[in-house]
């Protein structure tokens, strides 16, 4: 069963405006609406939260803005005062409430047009996501094999790739990792080593990823190469400028990005 928490639902708010000032929205209303109901302004500042200046300040703005005054000053008997709203600001509050409730049917139509939403909040999670690492890929534990200390974990990832990382069996536990659990796989760019034809090449590092180079930008110390290596993935790696060179990398060209087990960090939501 999903949890509360990863239901995705649809806010919004509805503005009135006029001459490309918003001057009408829910708190307005909601102050217009016990103006009407207390017949004073310092009553319904205290009702709806705000101060009685703040509350003025707001009443004047909607008359001003408004082809006919909304509230009006009345006498109360003797030396006394009160504030009401005209017969325009009963209409507009009415109104208003016409169009709130077209649009909150509006957001529920759109509601059940998105059905399941546990993917979409996944990837509203990842994406708002802050760290430096340029290579973030998300997968699902396909393997967990434990040493004596270390663990290696094998993240497949959609379109079939797979990265394997080494990590302590206390971040497995702590992690909660296990075959199926969706997870996410960090690498720093400055982590990744860039070959050609490395296919079949007998080196130590875990992980080698080949594909074709989408972007290279090329700096006076540095180069930055994004490897496309299928199902959507790109995996970013910088290099010296020399390397670049000696290598011949070009937009278009082949290429393998490589990097140590070690240096991929594990995360989950």
């Amino acid at each position: 069963m999903k949890s509360k928490k990863e239901e995705i639902g649809l806010e919004g708010s509805i503005w009135f405006q006029k001459a490309e000032n918003k001057f009408l929205g829910g708190d307005r209303i909601a102050l217009l609406e016990k103006i009407d109901e207390l017949g004073s302004i310092n009553s319904a500042a205290k009702a709806t939260g705000i101060s009685y200046k703040t509350a003025w300040h707001l009443v004047n703005m909607v008359n001003n803005l408004s082809e006919k005054p909304l509230v009006d000053r009345v006498a109360v008997g003797k030396g006394g005062g009160g504030t009401v709203l005209t017969r325009e600001g009963k209409k507009v509050v009415e109104q208003f409430r016409v169009v709130q409730e077209e649009h909150r049917k509006f957001l529920q139509n759109l509601e059940g047009r998105l059905g399941e939403t546990s993917s979409l909040y996944q990837f509203l999670k990842r994406i708002s996501m802050k760290i430096s690492a340029r290579n973030i890929f998300s997968g699902t534990i396909e393997s967990v094999i434990r040493g004596a200390v270390n663990a290696e974990v094998t993240l497949l990832l959609n379109g079939g790739s797979r990265i394997v990382s080494i990590i302590t069996n206390g971040s497995v536990d702590n992690l909660g990792l296990k075959e199926g659990v969706n997870a996410y796989a960090i690498i720093k760019a400055s982590s990744i080593i860039i070959g050609q034809d490395l296919h079949d090449a007998k080196i130590s590092t875990r992980n080698i990823m080949c594909g074709t180079i989408s972007k290279l930008i090329e700096g006076p110390v540095s180069t930055e190469v994004d490897v496309e290596i299928g199902g959507g993935n790109v995996i970013s790696a910088v290099i010296t400028h020399g390397s670049s060179e000696k290598l011949a990398l070009k937009e278009g060209g082949h290429a393998c990005a490589a990097f140590k087990a070690s240096s991929v960090i594990l995360g989950v939501s």
